[in-house]
C-alpha cells in the first residue's frame, strides 16, 4: 500500500479527485490534509469517509511541525498538492492569506518531501526512489490573453492578481527543488474548471443560485471576458495521469477547449434552467444583472493543451453544453431537491 498525502481534498477539485483517484488506485492510501476554511467543507467527501484507504486530517498546510509528523507517521511517499488560497476577488481585500498558503505552505510541503525522501541533491533513499510531487496550479500566472493565441507551458508568467502572483511563486518554488535538488516533481496548469461541489461563490454556482431565488445575476462588466471551461472530473482524470505518467520536471496544461464569455454562460444556465426548473413567470434571463468590473480582470484565458494531449494521451470527456447540463442537475439536486442548503 502506497501512502499519499493530498492537499485540499476538501475543496472543489480536491474532493472530486478523492473518490475518483481511490477508485482508479485500489493500492493506495490517500492522507487528506484540509484547513476546511470557507472554501473547504467535509460535506464534499460524505462518498469516502469510512472508505478503508482513506483518512482526513484536519489541518493547515503553513503549520510545519504537523507536516513533519504526517510524514512521519503515515510514511509519504507522494504529495498531490490541491491546497490553495483561490478566489481571485478575495486576494484583492486579503492578498495576505494568499501569500501564507499558496508560496509559504508549498514551501513547507515540498522542503519536508525533500528532507524525507532525499540523502542529497539528486540522491533518492532507495525505498523513496519513485516519490513524486505533484503541484496543482492554474493558467492565471500566464496572464491575460487578447482575442487571439492561447497560454502554452513556455508562455512567460504575468501574473496580474494577488492571487495569480502568489500561484506563480508557488510554480517557481516547486521547479527550483527539481532543478537544485533534482526533485521528482511534476506541475500541472488548469483552465477554469466548473463542476460539482465547486464553491457556491464561484461564477456558475452564483448564476444557478441567484437564479433559483430569483434575484439578480451579477455579471462583471459587459459580460465580455473569456475562459477556457473544463470539466472538474476530466481535470482529475489529467492530473491523476500527470502524477502518475508526467516526466519529472515538465509542466503540462490542462484545458477543455471550450472558450465561453460570461454573458454566454450566464445565458446557457438560464435557458437550461428555464426547461428544467422554469420560474413561475418570464425567463431566467430577465434576471442578469451587470455590475462594477473586478480590479484588474483579465480579459481572456485560453490553453494550449496539445502537451498533455500528445504526449500522454488526456483528452476531455465533456464539451462545455455536455458538462453544463450535469452540473446543472448536480446544483438542482443541492438547492432544490434535497434543501440542504437556503437559496438566499
Amino acid at each position: 500500500m502506497t501512502n499519499i498525502l493530498v492537499t485540499g481534498g476538501a475543496g472543489f477539485i480536491g474532493s472530486n479527485f478523492v473518490p475518483y483517484f481511490l477508485e482508479t488506485n485500489q493500492d493506495v492510501h490517500l492522507i487528506n490534509i484540509d484547513a476546511l476554511t470557507y472554501a473547504g467543507d467535509l460535506k464534499n467527501l460524505t462518498e469516502v469517509e469510512s472508505h478503508g484507504r482513506y483518512t482526513f486530517i484536519k489541518g493547515d498546510i503553513c503549520d510545519r511541525k504537523l507536516i513533519e509528523k504526517l510524514f512521519e507517521k503515515y510514511d509519504i511517499h507522494g504529495v498531490i498538492h490541491f491546497a490553495a488560497e483561490s478566489h481571485v476577488d478575495n486576494s484583492i481585500t486579503n492578498p495576505d492569506a494568499f501569500m501564507q498558503t499558496n508560496i509559504l505552505g508549498t514551501f513547507n510541503l515540498i522542503d519536508v518531501a525533500k528532507k524525507h525522501w532525499m540523502v542529497s541533491p539528486g540522491l533518492y533513499k532507495e525505498a523513496y526512489k519513485n516519490s513524486r510531487f505533484h503541484h496543482v496550479s492554474t493558467d492565471e500566472v500566464y496572464g491575460t490573453l487578447g482575442k487571439e493565441g492561447l497560454f502554452m507551458e513556455t508562455t512567460p508568467y504575468a501574473p496580474n492578481s494577488p492571487y495569480s502572483a502568489s500561484k506563480a511563486s508557488s510554480d517557481f518554488i516547486v521547479r527550483s527543488y527539481h532543478h537544485t535538488y533534482g526533485m521528482n516533481v511534476v506541475t500541472t496548469n488548469c483552465s477554469n474548471n466548473y463542476g460539482p461541489k465547486q464553491h457556491d461563490e464561484k461564477l456558475i454556482p452564483t448564476i444557478i443560485r441567484k437564479a433559483l431565488a430569483g434575484e439578480s445575476i451579477p455579471i462583471y462588466g459587459d459580460g465580455s471576458n473569456i475562459r477556457d471551461w473544463l470539466y472538474v472530473l476530466d481535470h482529475c482524470k489529467g492530473i491523476a495521469l500527470a502524477y502518475d505518467k508526467g516526466v519529472s520536471g515538465e509542466t503540462y496544461n490542462i484545458g477543455g477547449r471550450n472558450e465561453r464569455n460570461n454573458l454566454y454562460i450566464a445565458q446557457t444556465v438560464c435557458e437550461i434552467l428555464d426547461k428544467k426548473h422554469p420560474r413561475s413567470e418570464g425567463s431566467y434571463k430577465d434576471l442578469i444583472t451587470y455590475v462594477k468590473d473586478r480590479a484588474g480582470h483579465d480579459f481572456r484565458y485560453a490553453i494550449d493543451a496539445s502537451k498533455i494531449e500528445n504526449d500522454l494521451g488526456w483528452e476531455a470527456d465533456e464539451n462545455f453544453e455536455s458538462g453544463i447540463d450535469k452540473t446543472i442537475d448536480w446544483y438542482l439536486n443541492k438547492f432544490i431537491h434535497n434543501n440542504s442548503k437556503s437559496l438566499a
